[in-house]
């Protein structure tokens, strides 16, 4: 295989990864206002206490991967994405912060204040997301010089606003239904009620979004106009929606959590199959946009990284699966919980 589609999938392998595990823990700050007791909230909090920190290291290897591969169409991004970027970090910051700090003082001010940032992080990060990814697919405003001529108002466009919404709509479906899977009792009954109105919403954002991309954006269909195999995928995304309310009607809700991280992995493939070989598209001129061999390191530095990541991703996976099999039971509050 071609190195430079080769890093082009390993990229969307990791986004993908990233979007599925921190979507969740995303989707449950979302949430996290509707919990009504401190117990609840503790209950959300100690739901993603063991896997939080170890989901973002998908993104942080994302995030390298682009640097070590694409170097050029990574400077392009954090020069013109810089405020957004930076929100992005705080935002992440802050609720990890959020997520230590809130039970060190038994304080009703002190952690409610922690609460509310919480939230406000995790709609803030996955708001942030969705916009970047909105406009990698409209393009912005790069030159032939490789670098980003517009300003910030350029960015907070319609289109990624609407993606940033559909973003938030996306993790909190996803969210409530690991909530669903791991607490018990009448918290449980309330999430229920709870996932059934972010599924709504999530659907509803969707077809609004499909259909303005659509509309506004034609050349996100090229791909698949060229490759008519490529609209597999949209049919097992549409697939993957419908079995959610399915698997929850039988009582099986396993099942609706992995058509949601099914979802979620389509619509990486989607964004994917949508973008290539562009990696950041320009609006001025498509010839300035930047793509997989335009941004690309040497081969021989490629090679090198493909050897590294193969030698490197088991570790990852196998970490990930592990924590996940040791505190794959339901959430019980003791001594050292959140």
């Amino acid at each position: 295989m071609d190195l430079h589609i080769f890093w082009f999938i390993a990229l969307g392998i990791l986004l993908a990864g990233y979007a599925v595990l921190d979507g969740f823990d995303l989707g449950v700050g979302i949430l996290y206002p509707l919990a009504k007791t401190d117990n609840e909230k503790r209950l959300f909090l100690n739901s993603i206490g063991p896997f939080w920190d170890g989901n973002e290291v998908w993104l942080v290897t994302f995030g390298g991967a682009l640097f070590a591969a694409f170097p050029d169409a990574y400077a392009t991004a954090f020069s013109g994405f810089y405020l957004p970027f930076m929100m992005l970090l705080w935002a992440l910051i802050f609720r990890a912060v959020s997520i230590e700090f809130r039970s060190k003082h038994d304080s009703l001010v002190w952690r409610g204040a922690w609460d509310w940032g919480f939230c406000f992080a995790s709609s803030l990060a996955t708001f942030l997301f969705g916009v970047a990814v909105g406009n990698c697919l409209r393009g912005i405003p790069v030159g032939d010089d490789k670098e980003f001529s517009g300003v910030l108002a350029d960015l907070l466009n319609p289109y990624a606003i609407s993606i940033g919404i559909l973003a938030i709509t996306t993790f909190a479906m996803h969210g409530s239904i690991f909530l669903y899977l791991k607490l018990e009792g009448e918290v449980k009954e309330r999430i229920h009620k709870w996932l059934w109105h972010t599924f709504g919403c999530f659907v509803v954002c969707y077809i609004f979004c499909t259909i303005y991309t659509l509309v506004t954006i034609p050349h996100a269909i090229y791909n698949f106009e060229h490759h008519p195999w490529l609209w597999s995928i949209v049919i097992l995304n549409v697939l993957a929606i419908g079995n959610i309310p399915r698997a929850l009607f039988l009582g099986k809700p396993g099942y609706a959590f992995l058509s949601s991280s099914a979802t979620l992995i389509a619509f990486t493939a989607l964004f994917g199959v949508a973008l290539f070989p562009n990696l950041i598209t320009s609006s001025l001129n498509s010839e300035y946009s930047l793509n997989i061999y335009n941004a690309s390191s040497s081969d021989k530095t490629l090679h090198l990284m493909k050897i590294i990541a193969f030698i490197g991703m088991p570790f990852v996976i196998a970490y990930t699966l592990i924590i996940y099999w040791v505190f794959r039971g339901k959430v019980k509050l003791g001594k050292f919980s959140y």
